[in-house]
């Protein structure tokens, strides 16, 4: 029998793809030759210390700031090469979760939902107001659409930007913190809906987090990112069996490790004058 060979379509590629990118801000060199593949419908978390470069890896993605070198793709285009109209269309393909909502205080949670449709589409108002209740009725809260952001609590002001990141039917969504400053109960609702929303509707996630548990529950494949660096990609089991010394450190919430809790400073003798004077 003649051996059969596996024939690579469009859909095995990945949807979101760096290659050797570096980039920073001014002389500040964020990320250096970082390599990612982040596969289509699966969640994908990026995890590290702060200032590490994972909300970096975001603008870079949505082409707020352009790589020193390297390619950003997104379905197989370089973004840098892409000129405004072209950039548009793609970023309308992308959702994004800001941190802490983000949402327009003087709109109603229906406008918030309904701003992206009725700035990136020509559909009719009673098209709008149909999608605009699917999308908050997907995040259990249809029954809120009059309220002001001001009148919702911080966990439905995030589900409500959720469903305004999901109103055009992006194909990737950006999650910058998604569970910062959210009670337990909130904080579980809001994971579930990332899991549940990427499965039904065959999205990509990327989410930048620092709530270990819930990203872990939740996330397909884990990227660690420090020093500028990839340091180490896996499922969750595999980060949590790692034996880098940073992982380790990371992902066990330890004090101290290759992070120090002691910042450099002169020895403690010199600084306090022991065994001398001042």
């Amino acid at each position: 029998m003649a051996p059969q060979h596996t024939v690579s379509t469009v859909s095995d590629a990945p949807l979101v793809e760096l290659r050797d990118v570096s980039c920073g801000y001014g002389d500040r060199v964020i990320l250096e030759r970082v390599n990612l593949r982040v596969p289509r419908g699966k969640v994908l978390a990026l995890i590290g210390t702060s200032g590490g470069g994972k909300t970096t890896v975001l603008r870079l993605l949505g082409r707020q700031i352009k790589p020193i070198s390297g390619q950003v793709l997104f379905d197989g285009q370089d973004l840098a090469g892409l000129n405004q109209d072209q950039l548009y269309a793609v970023r309308r393909r992308m959702g994004m979760l800001f941190q802490f909502g983000a949402l327009f205080t003087d709109l109603s949670v229906f406008e918030n939902v309904a701003f992206p449709l009725r700035e990136h589409t020509r559909l009719p108002e009673a098209m709008i107001r149909d999608l605009v209740l699917m999308k908050l009725n997907a995040v259990g809260l249809r029954g809120s659409r009059d309220l002001m952001p001001s009148e919702v609590s911080g966990g439905m002001a995030r589900r409500v930007a959720l469903a305004r990141a999901i109103a055009l039917d992006p194909d990737l969504v950006l999650y910058d913190e998604p569970f910062a400053g959210l009670d337990p109960i909130s904080l579980g609702v809001a994971a579930r809906l990332i899991r549940d929303l990427n499965d039904a509707l065959g999205l990509t996630s990327i989410i930048v987090s620092h709530d270990l548990h819930e990203t872990f529950a939740i996330a397909d494949q884990v990227a660690m990112i420090a020093n500028g660096r990839v340091v180490a990609q896996g499922t969750p089991e595999e980060l949590r069996r790692s034996e880098d010394p940073l992982v380790q450190q990371f992902v066990g919430a330890q004090p101290d490790g290759p992070v120090h809790f002691h910042q450099p400073a002169v020895p403690v003798a010199e600084d306090f004058g022991v065994g001398g004077q001042r």
